[in-house]
């Protein structure tokens, strides 16, 4: 009985730990209001986006979603110069953390506000690229590409280290259940099928580059991580695991390395492991009280 109060305290303490990280000090009330306020939602309770963006494969397709994002020079230039991800990479990994949650999880009200937040942003959001291309986070191109490398990241992931992998009928729904919330933000007709959301990304393939900007991020993500030293080699898991899970056509303009036989082994090992170690500290999202509507936002 000793061993498992010791046991249960360090999960509970490292479960804090890092939830505090990705949420941030008002994590455990937004939490609350997230799955307690009652009220209809965007999605449904069997809902395949819930599976995905509950399960802790999402760290590692956040991370991949990161490095592929960065490839499209407009919208890397966009971050750069606007984002904050170097000064205060832990604010935005917040912000995005409850951005998914609420309009995932939350009322529809809700998400509805922080969706109308997020397209405010954008508006005010403009520049010109070092190449002289002027960009705006608000052009539907560009979201449309930062949605597709999104949505193909956090799918991947799921297949991959997800808890409860999903059939090719479910990945479908958790396509054409993204979709909502990218139209909401401005993306015009987002793919709702895996089958149209491979083709979308292979459609970007001429427009990507990899700019020193890109390159400069890709480092920062995976050589210089704002974390302690006694986490580092837990995030080299999880980071090692998001490359392994890039295209493979994706990595040479990134520096990235490609080794099949090391990453089909080693590198998915230690992938599944950290997946399995952060399911394990972080307790299960609370039930959502209230009957759960289908999304509204066509």
């Amino acid at each position: 009985m000793v061993e498992l109060a010791l046991v249960e305290g360090v999960r509970r303490r490292m479960g804090d730990a890092l939830f505090a990280r990705v949420a941030g000090t008002k994590g455990p009330a937004r939490r609350q209001r997230i799955h307690g306020r009652p009220g209809p939602r965007w999605f449904p309770a069997d809902a395949a986006i819930r599976r995905v963006h509950g399960d802790a494969s999402m760290f590692v397709g956040g991370v991949r979603a990161l490095l592929l994002q960065s490839l499209h020079p407009q919208a890397m230039a966009a971050v750069a110069a606007h984002s904050g991800y170097q000064g205060d990479p832990w604010g935005r990994l917040e912000r995005t953390s409850t951005f998914l949650a609420t309009t995932t999880f939350g009322a529809a009200d809700d998400a509805a506000a922080v969706v109308a937040h997020v397209r405010a942003v954008h508006g005010r959001i403009r520049g010109t690229t070092p190449d002289g291309v002027p960009y705006a986070a608000s052009d539907p191109h560009l979201l449309r590409w930062v949605h597709v490398a999104e949505v193909d990241s956090f799918l991947a992931a799921h297949q991959l280290y997800g808890e409860h992998p999903l059939d090719p009928a479910g990945c479908d729904r958790y396509v054409a259940d993204v979709a909502v919330v990218g139209r909401r933000l401005g993306v015009i007709d987002p793919p709702t099928t895996l089958r149209e959301l491979r083709a979308e990304l292979e459609a970007f393939r001429p427009e990507l580059a990899a700019t020193p900007a890109a390159r400069e991020a890709a480092r920062f993500i995976l050589l210089r991580p704002p974390v302690p030293v006694v986490a580092l080699p837990a995030y080299s898991a999880l980071t090692g695991a998001a490359v392994a899970l890039l295209p493979p056509w994706s990595r040479r303009p990134l520096g990235l390395p490609y080794l099949p036989p090391v990453e089909q082994t080693v590198v998915r090992a230690a992938g599944r492991g950290i997946t399995s170690l952060i399911r394990w500290v972080l307790p299960p999202a609370p039930a959502t009280p209230g009957l759960p509507v289908g999304a509204t936002a066509a």
